[in-house]
């Protein structure tokens, strides 16, 4: 966790999400990427480059005043911090600094969505969720104090998600924390104790496992089920693997992990399969 990209509107929840940033810096002398997409209508971010139009000019110069403001913080003392400005779509200006900048993990803030906003547009953290290709730990409150003792992995502990479970594994490591892999039993999917039992066990094999627990939860929908199982465990970081569906497959299948990001007061982390 040794560069920590951190993308910023200016709001409440980014603000909160780069204190959470900078905790994680602190403790893994880690460098920060402060990146803030203008989003530009087409016609202006054509021209970003050139500066030629006025109303280009004016959104730069005023997010770089906002980019002043913040670096005065305390909190940003002492740390070793990169900013930059994209002019593109928010996911995809992350994805391209995530590659040429070596980024092990985003940190962002998140509104949420809901209604028809949630279904046909989204969140921009959830379209990040769905394209990223790193970790992404989203961020919803203020965290004075961000310390994860107890890390709820949730999983259907199918063979896909081995991967992406040593990378939550390895976070876990990173972090000190105590993993917590939980099934949630839905109607829909219901397994009995013995073939759940059987399932996790041979999901964990090989697998070189510490400081664990192995969980089933009964619940009426998978999402219901991850939050009542991490309530009841005073858990502090709900993760989830991610398959980064899009299109008609995205719209009809929808995605958990994504609806954990829109729903969930928690800090939730996402590592795609």
């Amino acid at each position: 966790m040794k560069r920590i990209l951190v993308p910023s509107d200016f709001s409440p929840q980014a603000e909160n999400a780069l204190k959470v940033a900078c905790q994680l810096a602190k403790q893994h002398d880690s460098e920060i990427f402060l990146l803030h997409s203008l989003d530009l209508p087409s016609h202006l971010a054509n021209s970003a480059s050139t500066g030629a139009m006025p109303e280009t000019v004016f959104f730069m110069k005023l997010a770089e005043k906002k980019f002043e403001e913040r670096m005065k913080k305390p909190y940003l003392e002492g740390l070793k911090i990169t900013q930059a400005l994209g002019h593109g779509e928010i996911y995809n200006d992350i994805n391209e600094a995530v590659k040429t900048n070596n980024i092990d993990i985003v940190v962002m803030g998140s509104h949420g969505a809901s209604g028809f906003k949630e279904m046909f547009i989204g969140s921009n953290t959830e379209k990040v969720v769905r394209t990223a290709n790193i970790p992404v730990l989203v961020i919803k409150n203020e965290h004075p104090t961000f310390e994860i003792n107890d890390f709820v992995f949730a999983t259907d502990f199918s063979e896909e998600c081995r991967t992406s479970f040593k990378k939550a594994q390895h976070f876990a490591r990173e972090v000190g924390a105590k993993v917590h892999l939980l099934y949630v039993n839905t109607p829909a999917g219901f397994k009995t104790s013995s073939e759940a039992k059987k399932m996790m066990q041979n999901f964990v094999n090989g697998l070189a496992v510490e400081n664990y627990t192995l969980n089933t939860y009964n619940d009426t929908s998978v999402e219901k089920g991850i939050l009542n199982f991490a309530t009841e465990t005073k858990a502090q970081l709900v993760g989830m693997s991610t398959h980064g569906r899009k299109g008609l497959n995205h719209f009809f299948n929808g995605s958990i992990s994504e609806d954990l990001v829109n729903h969930a007061n928690m800090p939730v982390i996402t590592f795609k399969i």
